[in-house]
C-alpha cells in the first residue's frame, strides 16, 4: 500500500513527461494544471494509505 505514494513523486519528478504548453485548460498551459492536478491526487493517496495503515493497527 505504502507503493501508492511513489506515484506523485513519479509523476512530477519525470519533468519531460509534462514540460508542454499543450493542451491547455481554461487558458493554464499543460506544464500548470498537470501539477495542481497532483496536488489532491496526492491528499486522496496519503488519505488511502492512512486509512490502510489505521485499520490494519487496529487488528
Amino acid at each position: 500500500m505504502w507503493l501508492l505514494l511513489l506515484l506523485p513523486f513519479i509523476g512530477l519528478l519525470w519533468v519531460p513527461f509534462y514540460n508542454h504548453e499543450l493542451p491547455s485548460l481554461f487558458g493554464f498551459p499543460f506544464f500548470y494544471w498537470y501539477q495542481f492536478l497532483w496536488v489532491p491526487i496526492t491528499s486522496l493517496l496519503v488519505w488511502i494509505v492512512y486509512r490502510h495503515e489505521m485499520k490494519k493497527g487496529e487488528e
